[in-house]
């Protein structure tokens, strides 16, 4: 085991300065499948070979050789045995917690629900003490994990740790995640456990760099082995009999006939005797080549379409210019070759296109008036090959700046421009990326501020409030819904200084499977290098285009729900114009029939889409999991990150429809309900004093109290922040749902005191305010933003050392992060680049001063203290314990 990669090797992190040089792209050339390569891993699909002049990752400007994804291989030790065993006693009396602090004899019990808002009277028991109580623990080894052992699925590493997969015949975790790693024989037992049975399904999630690449298998015209019956495609779990003549599918039991070439004897074990040079019968996830009963059409080009806002505000505001610098800087990021297409369109209260003909000395404007009945003219010269147009464009994009810098027009047409640009991709579907900076106001799809209306009626518990994190109207899901039709992805980039009704917009990227970037508010100074990486990322990360996904399993399970950002027109199947390695789907399961004890219940996820390089292929991911009678081995096998992931959507989702007290109110039952379960059916003791934890779900209380405080769900703050929270939640993977509501916070002012060999990133800080120092500078990061907590007593010196400047006086909220000539500059600067590296994402630093409210808010994301109308954890775990109290008596 080792504490942390080296980046030795030429490899370095794809998020934040680059540490060593690398003649690699993002993601190498077009895929090699099969055997494995040193250093960095292939891609799981293809993505475009990077010119030398490619930028570091995360800068502001553009620079040299681009960062390949992640650390060279390295040597990591089998993981033990990771069976979860026992319970957790609360400290205070030897494996118990004392009477009289978790027990009917406290002062001040709670006569009304818990709700974490309202005013709660409740005394800290004196005899708890809070450094004992259950909180995360940081592994920092590496370690490698067989997903099957000795013919039996391995219970996965934590989520959050970091770990190599071997692949022996159930799916990386990564790429498939159950809420529970043992399935309950019958509805009757899920039903009793108060756990959910969900699978968390990431289809292109990235790989360790150590991890073998996903391998490509092509049958030819035969087309991929599948069950006669369920359609299911051939896996490792499928067993063949009769001298291998006949296979038995492994979800629904059906006996199929082998096809003739694809006969193999068996060996004395029963197996294939070539199941082990075969990917599908030895590898959970496995891709294969689509034959032409899986197209409907020619795959489609590599379309991108951009679409700026030039109104008043964006111009003003920088961030028209900021959105061209962007796309300027990403041309040489798109996929190589002659299938890649672009266009560009600009709107305020009109629509102006740019044919860009290479014949044409300079690009010609075609505007469009109409913002009713939106039409394009000229629509095949719009979206060309960007071999033949990126030198029109990129002269374009440094022009309209000053084109448009004396605009006086204030008006927005959002909804039309999208309109406008979709019917000029319609016939080849693509990707459009919107650039927004204000309401839209004028034409199809136009909005209204809700803002103030909203934020008096939710402060004042109004009952009504949650309709205004509804969209305004149908009008935007039904344009969402046509672009979806089309293969047409809409992500939009909220470049924005006021209110814009993201509940409204968010519905196109929702439907269309992009998401919402958010900038508020944004800053010329600090938001075009996020934006740039933002931009960039969504270009060159993994992704398939015009996906259709479905998940199967076996026979006594059913599919009840899809959660995620898609389109869902029957039953079974969801579109996805884009999927990308950053989204995830949930998957819910229900019961319509019993499992018998000890056999399997598998789940496969089949994802048919097309390569940016125009390859139709079928990701096919497996997992076969045990079945149980028995509660408890539910509570030992499950699976803490992926039932709070489940739980954190189910509140998400929730929110507009219902007010904030029930949301939270539900999100407490559900934790209440399952540590109940384990309590009153699976605990050995008896005595009523006692709060007793399942060991894989003792973090549940803290992660459940962390979510009533979150974004989401407080009752402060601004529309646009909580619809903005709830866009992000509905594709967010089971790594990132924790740290999105429970952030990790690190002391900054002391790095310098830590040795060259240690981890990058510190173990983080327990979230109370007993761990600020008056004289500390600290981070507390949630994957999507940094906030950077300066206290009142820090040394002049060290502000300087890291900020550049010794004073707070005038410091800008939103900071830009350089790196100085000294140790702890350097040392600031690896931290925060190895947090984006991880997070895939562009953290945005904030500035909070004690004394403004920047503070304020930086002290309420420490949940772990009591807050104005919230509880402690302390006062959590005892509020816990008495409603468990109440249901068992």
């Amino acid at each position: 085991a080792v504490s942390r990669p080296s980046y030795s090797g030429g490899s370095i992190p794809p998020f934040g300065a680059a540490r060593a040089p690398s003649q690699q792209g993002p993601y190498g050339g077009p895929p090699q499948f099969g055997g494995e390569r040193p250093g960095l891993q292939t891609p799981l699909f293809g993505a475009q070979t990077a010119p030398a002049s490619q930028p570091p990752p995360f800068m502001g400007v553009r620079g040299a050789n681009a960062p390949a994804f992640g650390p060279p291989g390295w040597q990591g030790q089998t993981r033990p045995n990771y069976g979860l065993e026992g319970t957790v006693r609360m400290p205070g009396m030897p494996g118990a917690m004392p009477p009289n602090a978790l027990g009917q004899g406290m002062p001040s019990t709670p006569t009304m629900p818990y709700s974490p808002h309202a005013e709660a009277q409740v005394s800290t028991p004196s005899k708890i003490d809070p450094n004992q109580i259950p909180r995360p623990i940081t592994e920092t080894s590496v370690v490698i994990f067989e997903t099957r052992q000795a013919g039996q699925a391995a219970v996965p590493p934590a989520a959050s740790s970091e770990f190599i997969v071997k692949d022996t015949g159930n799916c990386s975790p990564r790429l498939m995640r159950c809420t529970m790693n043992q399935i309950p024989c019958t509805g009757d037992l899920l039903t009793t456990s108060g756990m959910p049975l969900a699978i968390m399904v990431q289809p292109f999630a990235l790989p360790h760099p150590s991890e073998e690449a996903i391998q490509l298998v092509d049958f030819g015209e035969m087309g991929p082995i599948r069950c006669s019956r369920c359609k299911a495609y051939i896996n490792p779990f499928m067993r063949f009999v009769d001298q291998g003549k006949i296979f038995i599918c492994n979800l629904c039991g059906f006996s199929n006939d082998t096809p003739r070439e694809y006969l193999c004897n068996l060996g004395p074990d029963g197996r294939r005797r070539d199941a082990d040079d075969r990917p599908e019968l030895c590898r959970g996830t496995v891709e294969f080549i689509a034959t032409k009963e899986f197209l409907v059409r020619e795959p489609m080009p590599a379309v991108y379409f951009f679409l700026v806002d030039v109104s008043m505000n964006a111009i003003q505001t920088g961030a028209t210019a900021a959105a061209c610098s962007a796309i300027s800087q990403s041309l040489s990021d798109l996929p190589e070759g002659p299938r890649t297409m672009v266009g560009i369109a600009t709107f305020d209260s009109t629509i102006h296109f740019y044919s860009l003909k290479r014949a044409q000395q300079q690009p010609l404007m075609l505007i469009v008036p109409d913002i009713q009945d939106v039409y394009t003219p000229l629509q095949m010269d719009l979206i060309l090959p960007v071999s033949e147009c990126r030198d029109s464009l990129e002269q374009l994009l440094e022009s309209i700046p000053s084109m448009f810098e004396n605009n006086r027009v204030a008006d927005s047409a959002f909804g039309a421009a999208m309109k406008a640009g979709f019917l000029a991709m319609k016939p080849t579907g693509g990707k459009l990326l919107v650039f927004q900076s204000v309401l839209p106001s004028v034409g199809t799809g136009s909005l209204s501020a809700r803002e103030t209306e909203g934020r008096s009626n939710i402060s004042s518990g109004d009952k009504e409030a949650h309709k205004l994190l509804q969209p305004v109207d149908k009008t935007l899901k039904t344009m969402a819904l046509e672009f979806a039709e089309y293969q047409v992805c809409v992500d939009v980039f909220l470049t924005t200084q006021s209110y814009t009704d993201v509940a409204s917009i968010s519905v196109v990227p929702s439907t269309t499977g992009g998401r919402v970037y958010y900038y508020f508010p944004f800053s010329a100074l600090s938001d075009p290098a996020k934006l740039f990486n933002d931009l960039r990322w969504n270009i060159t990360r993994p992704q398939g285009l015009e996906a259709v996904m479905r998940v199967r399993c076996s026979q006594g399970l059913q599919v009840q729900d899809y959660s995620g950002n898609f389109c869902k027109r029957v039953p079974t199947d969801i579109d996805l114009p884009a999927i990308d390695s950053d989204k995830t789907i949930m998957v819910s399961f229900k019961h319509d029939d019993k499992f018998q004890e000890n056999s399997e219940c598998g789940f496969q996820c089949a994802l048919l889409y097309t390569t940016v390089y125009g390859q139709r292929r079928i990701r096919v991911i497996n997992i076969s999991l045990p079945c149980t009678s028995m509660l408890s081995n539910l509570f030992r096998c499950a699976d803490l990150e992926a039932q709070f992931t489940y739980v954190v959507k189910q509140a998400a989702n929730g929110i507009p429809s219902s007010s904030l007290s029930q949301v939270r109110d539900q999100v407490t039952s559900t934790c209440i309900n399952i540590l109940q379960s384990y309590r009153q059916y699976c605990a050995s003791v008896s005595s009523s004093g006692q709060l007793i934890l399942p060991e894989a779900l003792k973090l549940l209380p803290l992660y459940t109290l962390a979510l009533t405080k979150s974004i989401g769900l407080r009752n402060d703050g601004r529309l646009d922040d909580r619809s903005y929270w709830v866009s992000i939640v509905s594709s967010v993977s089971v790594s990132l749902a924790v740290p999105l509501v429970f952030p990790r916070m690190i002391a900054l002012h002391d790095l310098t005191s830590r040795d060259d060999e240690d981890p990058l990133i510190p173990n983080p800080l327990t979230l109370n305010s007993e761990n600020i120092q008056d004289n500390g500078i600290y981070l507390l990061e949630n994957g999507e933003d940094g906030f950077i907590h300066v206290r009142n007593a820090v040394n002049p010196a060290t502000l300087e050392q890291i900020f550049g400047f010794s004073s707070l006086a005038g410091a800008p909220n939103l900071l830009v992060l350089e790196q100085f000539d000294n140790v702890l500059s350097r040392k600031v600067n690896e931290v925060v680049n190895e947090i984006r590296r991880q997070r895939c994402s562009y953290l945005r630093l904030r500035l909070c001063q004690k004394g403004d409210p920047s503070g304020d808010f930086f002290r309420s994301l420490l949940v772990e203290d009591k807050a104005p109308g919230g509880l402690s954890y302390v006062e959590f775990l005892v509020h816990v314990h008495r409603q468990i109290q109440s249901k068992m008596t």
